[in-house]
């Protein structure tokens, strides 16, 4: 089977080898890095580690970077593509386990057990959780970088938002696409880098108004 891990980045250097490194230990080879406009060796250091490298001329985004790693998975004829985020927050060993739900799945979203998640950031995924809910379907962990795509998820899935409202919009479509989705447990551990990144209260509201535009956009035919 063809399995192919998706990483988007954006100013990585202090975690991006380390990352790449931990997969390739549990047999995890085949690797697309998508370098978001990063200002520092990100690049560099995932090439060093012979990851395929996509490198975006400025910072475009979570969305546009899932997209760019997506698309090219499928080019390299992915069975099944699996995002893994760059700041060392998901633990590797549940690789294997969305790649096995992808075997019955088309998405496997892996819901993550946080341990010392920051409040601003456990407020903002509450929120965005309702959302998601009430726009696309029951989901515990809507804003999880950890998810596993198969070929038919690949083709039907189509990324318009160029950032973190993707995470909402992935599943969104999926449902409107009559995809199969499944949820796997899966550990997150936030270290005071990652702290640092991802969804806040601030980034929240913004992602709600753009999930508000996209159900929109999806009533109308889009």
């Amino acid at each position: 089977m063809n399995i192919w891990i998706v990483i988007p980045a954006y100013n990585e250097e202090k975690t991006i080898g380390d990352v790449i490194d931990s997969l390739k230990e549990k047999g995890w080879k085949n690797i697309i890095v998508v370098n978001d406009g990063s200002k520092d060796r990100t690049a560099e250091i995932a090439k060093s580690k012979e990851a395929v490298v996509i490198s975006h001329p400025k910072n475009m985004g979570l969305g546009a970077a899932l997209r760019s790693g997506l698309s090219k998975a499928l080019e390299l004829g992915a069975d099944i593509a699996v995002t893994f985020d760059a700041d060392g927050q998901h633990d590797v060993s549940d690789v294997k386990k969305l790649v096995e739900a992808a075997n019955h799945a088309d998405l496997v979203i892996g819901y993550r057990r946080m341990i010392d998640i920051p409040l601003n950031k456990k407020i903002g995924n509450f929120v965005l959780n309702v959302v998601t809910r009430v726009l696309g379907g029951p989901f515990t962990d809507s804003q999880s970088g950890l998810r596993a795509l198969n070929r038919r998820a690949l083709q039907k899935i189509k990324i318009t938002c160029e950032r973190y409202a993707v995470s909402s919009e992935i599943l969104i479509r999926a449902r409107k696409s009559g995809l199969r989705i499944s949820e796997v447990p899966a550990i997150c551990r936030f270290s005071e880098y990652s702290k640092k990144k991802g969804t806040t209260i601030a980034s929240g509201i913004r992602i709600l108004l753009h999930l508000l535009r996209l159900r929109a956009f999806m009533i109308s035919g889009g």
